[in-house]
């Protein structure tokens, strides 16, 4: 009796029952998700209340037992359970709990544990809030998750176990990958995340729609926010993966058009096509099969990302796993869920009669060319993306894709869309005038005309890039500031001030992400325009001038972190013989994996970042240093965050809330079939 009472309180024995209860968790949340796939669809099907009501409690118990599980992982993690295999690889006991913590999804299968929990979460937020959609609708959408969710948790169970134990237990782990461990990276996969699977629930309505065979203005409402909170939390997701390559990697730069950054930024392209082309569904009830056929391809990018992830087709630094195994499971799924959606769509887009009749010149047609530009950008970054698969493939040849391929076909879109955003942005509805659109936008041309001139004027070097960037990004900001001014009616200009202070969150937010992208484009222009670059071998106490500094290199030791080695330098920074600022880089040897990486040193500015690399000794004492002067990086990260702010805006309007307002127009439509 003693024996077994101690057992009962023996911390390694409860250990192991709380990662037994985490995998038992995540059988039951499979097999609620089997039952929450059939019996709703089965009542939407016969009008059966009682089974379409199924849908509701299988989605929050479904994300409670993933919620477990998921705990129970993060557990093992945290108390460094190394009878765990996935503990063992990605975790050691000297790491920080952050990074410990990071390792939960810092490996393939604690990431598809993760995204099955976000497709849970989504689920249930769905059935929680998604309480004045159609019943049949709605029964019906959660079906369709459930379903998604049962092909990953057969992924998961039968391929990617998280919880597989080791036979004998080592006395330490191996670690984690030492690039991962950055606080950048700690928020980029969640957030990613966020918006890889928040796109799911567009692909269930959008399926949802099909099989009823109605799709309207309500049903564009509902599917709106959704989409709208998946775009800002891929945004989110994109601009800390950028700032960790910035910052990290010591490579300098922000956006390397990595096969994994592409598997992120296709999806938020189609995102905000879907986003804008459901703007016309709502308001006009046009381009309905359109913006369906987004919603399944946005999901579908998102699961071609995971598969390039995952597979071993591409090579990368963010990759999870190599192994075709895995990779052809994930080809499976996107086949049955993309390929499958598309089937549907080809058999009942017919249904998806086209309503509103709009003119050439009209806020429709600024929203068709956006959606065309939009989508045939992605479609360029695909091709690049897989080609150099294919022709290994097809041709047997090895290719690569580079830079300069995706930055010379890629940027005609950008200015194209540029050009276009803040014209279409303040046209009217149904038809329109062009000349008399154009009128309020003169002052925004030519003050961004002027700006340009004035940054060719200046600018030491003769290049157009840094000019025309210049134009653009003016020209939205203050094509959002007009748009946002028009808004205000007539009357005196006091009076219109104060009215732009009650204007619906909705317009500012579309004004503030419209502002943001310009500011974005802005910033990579004058970055690619005017960046410096200086080279050499630094001794010490030795002093050089670069981009208007003097940097002094005024010693190198070494430093023992909490699990690595470092070589750290002391550069100091002076301009006008004053003191600035002690730059530390450092070369990072860590203890468990014996990996080598490179820590930049970074005086962030809002003008213009320096960026200091440390490199190797050489002969005679010096150091490589490597040094950068980068102008408007800090405004590229204010952009985009601007962008994301503005979708937050849009989002917290009470109008474009899940179903408000549109109960009434639900009623008024045809009742589910």
């Amino acid at each position: 009796m003693t024996k077994a009472i101690g057992r009962d309180f023996d911390p390694a024995y409860t250990l192991a029952m709380i990662v037994e209860f985490g995998h038992f968790a995540l059988i039951l949340a499979a097999f609620t998700a089997m039952v929450q796939a059939v019996v709703p669809l089965i009542g939407a099907h016969n009008r059966w209340p009682g089974w379409m009501a199924v849908a509701r409690p299988a989605a929050g118990l479904q994300f409670f037992f993933t919620g477990l599980s998921f705990g129970a992982l993060t557990y093992a993690f945290v108390t460094s359970d190394f009878t765990v295999q996935l503990v063992n690889l990605n975790s050691h006991s000297l790491k920080p709990v952050l990074y410990k913590v990071t390792g939960v999804w810092g490996n393939h299968e604690g990431s598809m544990l993760l995204w099955v929990f976000i497709l849970t979460l989504f689920g249930a937020c769905l059935a929680w809030f998604g309480g004045n959609l159609p019943p049949g609708l709605r029964a019906r959408a959660l079906s369709v998750q459930a379903a998604v969710g049962v092909a990953f948790y057969g992924f998961i169970l039968f391929t990617s176990n998280p919880f597989e134990r080791m036979s004998v237990a080592p006395l330490d782990g191996r670690g984690l990958n030492p690039i991962l461990q950055d606080p950048g990276l700690a928020l980029h996969p969640p957030f990613l995340y966020l918006g890889y699977v928040g796109l799911s629930v567009s692909f269930s309505f959008a399926i949802a729609a099909l099989i009823e065979g109605r799709v309207d203005a309500a049903w564009a409402r509902w599917v709106r926010p959704w989409t709208l909170a998946a775009w800002v939390f891929l945004t989110f997701g994109i601009v800390l993966g950028s700032w960790w390559a910035y910052s990290e990697l010591g490579w300098g730069g922000i956006w390397f058009w990595d096969p994994v950054e592409n598997a992120s930024f296709m999806p938020w392209l189609l995102a905000a096509a879907l986003l804008h082309s459901a703007i016309v569904v709502e308001k006009r009830e046009a381009l309905k099969s359109w913006t369906i056929l987004l919603a399944i391809l946005a999901f579908g990018f998102s699961l071609i990302g995971t598969f390039l992830v995952r597979s071993g087709v591409i090579t990368s630094v963010h990759a999870f796993a190599n192994d075709p195994e895995r990779g052809v499971f994930i080809l499976a799924i996107l086949a049955l869920f993309t390929g499958g959606g598309l089937v549907l769509f080809a058999a009942r887009a017919s249904a998806m009669e086209a309503k509103g009749i709009f003119g050439m010149v009209s806020r429709e047609s600024a929203l068709v060319v956006n959606n065309v530009l939009l989508a045939v950008s992605c479609f360029v970054v695909f091709v690049g993306t897989i080609w150099p698969l294919v022709s290994d493939i097809f041709f047997v040849r090895k290719l690569s894709v580079g830079a300069p391929f995706f930055d010379t076909a890629f940027t005609p879109f950008v200015v194209a869309m540029g050009v276009i955003l803040p014209v279409g942005a303040i046209l009217p509805w149904k038809r329109a005038r062009l000349g008399k659109a154009m009128r309020p936008l003169i002052p925004a041309l030519v003050l961004a005309l002027g700006l340009a001139g004035l940054a060719w004027a200046m600018q030491s070097g003769r290049t157009l890039l840094g000019p025309v960037g210049l134009f653009l990004g003016a020209w939205l900001v203050f094509g959002a500031l007009t748009d946002l001014y028009t808004r205000t009616g007539r009357g005196a200009r006091g009076a219109r001030l104060r009215r732009l202070a009650r204007l619906p969150r909705a317009d500012w937010g579309k004004a503030v992400a419209h502002a943001g992208l310009g500011v974005t484009i802005f910033a990579v222009a004058g970055l690619w325009a005017w960046e410096k670059e200086d080279i050499r071998v630094a001794f010490a106490n030795n002093p050089f001038e670069f981009a208007g500094y003097e940097f002094t290199l005024e010693r190198v030791r070494d430093v023992q972190g909490p699990n690595y080695r470092s070589t750290m330098a002391d550069v100091r920074l002076r301009r006008d013989g004053r003191d600035v600022t002690v730059l530390q880089p450092e070369k990072r040897v860590y203890s468990v994996s014996n990996t080598p990486t490179t820590e930049a040193a970074i005086h962030y500015r809002l003008l213009r970042d320096i960026y200091v690399v440390l490199g190797d000794a050489q002969l005679g004492g010096g150091y490589t240093l490597r040094s950068y002067s980068k102008p408007l990086t800090s405004w590229l990260w204010i952009g985009t965050l601007m962008m994301a702010l503005g979708g937050g805006l849009s989002l917290s309007d009470r109008r474009y809330r899940v179903a408000a307002g549109g109960r009434k127009a639900a009623i008024r439509g045809v009742p589910a079939q």
